[in-house]
């Protein structure tokens, strides 16, 4: 062979993932990650909500022009 790396074996997760990810324990599916899940679920959340509320503030200051 031209290769001189070894060759590794990769451990199949795909078993254990689908167990966690089929178990009944009330938690939402987006979660069920871990830590790492919910960080990012919470940090989507609030630049949504920072979003929205930049974008009322700007089509409020747009529809209410300031007076001289």
């Amino acid at each position: 062979m031209i290769s001189s790396t070894a060759c590794r074996q990769v451990e199949n997760k795909v078993p254990r993932n689908q167990k966690l990810f089929q178990e009944d324990n009330d938690v939402p599916i987006h979660l069920k990650g871990g830590t790492k899940d919910a960080v990012l679920y919470t940090t989507t959340m609030v630049l949504t909500v920072l979003g929205t509320g930049y974008i009322v503030y700007e089509l409020y200051s747009a529809a209410m022009p300031k007076k001289n």
